[in-house]
């Protein structure tokens, strides 16, 4: 096999970070949205029906058209009051997992507003676990950020494995990359797991006393 590059790992585990944070980035914007949404939801009459069908909207809009609506719409060179505001392409990656983290925030947090109004805190509380779900399929997706040039895991890989001359090396490299994310991100379900189990004994505890 083809000698890896010393710096892959470090820039593999860089990459990562950057994975997390456009996941980090999108949640906080989408708890926000999803929010006022699932209050607007909520108000009913016709702002209900219009947050209703955004929600829908944005539960269809898959990542990378809207990734590259983005780029389209907003120009490089985009200004206001002589700053720049055109976002880096983390940002656009960001952006565009927006919709997604919007919807399902509206949706979770519907569902936790019923179960709070029913006498049911707990219930309420399984909202973080399925909130620390999103996030992690949001991190799994930010490597739609390889497609536009972000120094992502996924995008580190990629442009190591074209030093690889065969395709046995570029399995191995892949192999890698799939140990790497799926350690974190099983370490993370495995989190999810603990906390859904431990609210739900919680919540049978208050039902029984």
């Amino acid at each position: 096999m083809s000698r890896i590059s010393p710096d892959f790992l470090p820039q593999l585990l860089g990459g990562m970070v950057t994975n997390f944070e456009i996941a980090a980035i999108a949640l906080l914007l989408g708890l926000a949205v999803g929010g006022l949404l699932t209050w607007a939801k909520l108000a009913g009459g016709v702002l209900g029906a219009i947050a209703t069908t955004l929600i829908g909207l944005m539960r269809a809009a898959p990542t990378f058209v809207v990734m590259f609506f983005l780029l389209n719409i907003i120009p490089s060179d985009a200004s206001l009051l002589g700053v720049n505001v055109a976002p880096s392409g983390l940002m656009t990656v960001a952006l565009s997992l927006v919709p997604y983290a919007a919807a399902y925030v509206a949706d979770n947090g519907g569902e936790a507003l019923k179960q709070l109004r029913d006498g049911s805190p707990l219930g309420a509380l399984l909202f973080l676990p399925n909130v620390t779900r999103a996030y992690f399929v949001l991190v799994m997706s930010s490597s739609a950020g390889a497609a536009i040039g972000v120094s992502e895991g996924i995008a580190v890989i990629l442009r190591e494995a074209e030093r690889m001359p065969t395709l046995g090396d570029k399995m191995v490299l892949f192999g890698i990359g799939i140990v790497c994310f799926g350690i974190t991100l099983q370490a993370g379900f495995a989190l999810i797991r603990l906390l859904q189990h431990r609210l739900g004994r919680l919540a049978l505890r208050s039902r029984q006393g």
